[in-house]
C-alpha cells in the first residue's frame, strides 16, 4: 500500500527533498490501487497544497502542531503508555517486529514514530497493513479530531488512514470529547513544565512528587487515552520490497 508510505512522508518533518519530489509523490498517489477516486483526489490535493507553500513556513507549522505538546505527539506509545515502564518494553517489541520484516532503523527517531510505522506497514501485505492500522485506529481518530479542532488539513490524512483500514472511527467521532480538553501547547502550559518547584525535605516526598505536580498542572483536564495494547499484537513478517521507486522515504532502510 504505497499510499501509507506517501502519508508517512507527509507526516514527517518537512524537508527539501519532499518539495523537490512533489511530482513523484503525486504520480505515486495517482497510481495507488488501494485508493478510491475521492481518496486519491484528497491525497493529491493535500500534496499540491502542502508543497506549494514555503518550506520554512511548513516547518514552522509542523513544529507548532506536533512538537509543542504531548497531546499531538506522533509517538504512538505516548498515547498508550505515557511515562510508564511498559513503554520501554513496547519499544523493544515493536523494534523486533520491524527486524522480523527485514527493516533496520537508520535514524534518531523512536520506533513508535508514526511515519516509521506507516513505512513499515507499506511493506506488509494489504491485509496485514490494514490490521496494523486498525491497531492504532483510536489514536489516529484522536489525533485527527485534535487537528480538526485546530483547523488544519493534516486531519484529512488521519481520516484517510482510517478509511483505508475500514475503521468506523473518524476525526468527527471524538470531536465533542476533544473540544473540552485542556490544551497542553499553550505558553502557560509549557511554562508550567519548566517552572521550578520549591524543594522540601519531608522524608524526600517533596522531591519525589515535584515532577508529578508539574505534570498534573500541565495536563489538568486533559484526556489521557489508553487504547492500544501492543503486548497482544502479533508480530507480522513480510518480505522486504520497495514499492516507492525513487520516492523520498522515511528514515529507515531495508537489510
Amino acid at each position: 500500500m504505497i499510499s501509507l508510505k506517501i502519508i508517512g512522508i507527509l507526516l514527517d518533518y518537512p524537508r527539501q527533498d519532499v518539495w523537490d519530489h512533489r511530482d513523484e509523490l503525486v504520480s505515486a498517489a495517482q497510481c495507488a490501487e488501494e485508493l478510491m477516486p475521492t481518496q486519491c483526489a484528497l491525497l493529491v490535493g493535500f500534496i499540491q497544497g502542502y508543497c506549494t507553500g514555503s518550506l520554512l513556513d511548513a516547518q514552522e507549522t509542523y513544529c507548532g502542531f506536533f512538537d509543542r505538546g504531548r497531546a499531538m505527539s506522533l509517538l504512538l506509545f505516548e498515547h498508550v503508555h505515557g511515562e510508564s515502564r511498559d513503554r520501554g518494553q513496547a519499544m523493544v517489541d515493536l523494534l523486533a517486529q520491524y527486524r522480523a520484516a527485514g527493516l533496520q532503523l537508520d535514524s534518531c527517531e523512536l520506533p513508535d514514530f508514526l511515519p516509521l510505522y506507516l513505512e513499515y506497514l507499506s511493506l506488509c501485505p494489504p491485509d496485514d497493513a490494514q490490521e496494523g492500522l486498525r491497531d492504532i485506529a483510536p489514536i489516529l481518530a484522536l489525533l485527527g479530531a485534535r487537528l480538526r479542532l485546530r483547523e488544519t488539513r493534516f486531519s484529512d490524512l488521519f481520516d484517510l488512514l482510517l478509511n483505508l483500514c475500514e475503521s468506523e472511527l473518524c476525526s468527527t467521532t471524538l470531536q465533542q470529547q476533544v473540544t473540552g480538553e485542556a490544551r497542553d501547547d499553550t505558553p502557560a502550559a509549557l511554562d508550567a513544565v519548566w517552572e521550578e518547584e520549591q524543594v522540601t525535605f519531608l522524608g524526600g516526598k517533596g522531591c519525589a512528587t515535584a515532577e508529578q505536580t508539574r505534570h498534573q498542572r500541565r495536563f489538568a483536564g486533559a484526556v489521557v487515552p489508553q487504547y492500544l495494547d501492543i503486548g497482544q499484537a502479533a508480530v507480522r513478517q513480510a518480505p522486504v520490497r520497495d514499492p516507492a521507486g525513487t520516492l523520498p522515504c522515511a528514515d529507515s532502510k531495508g537489510q
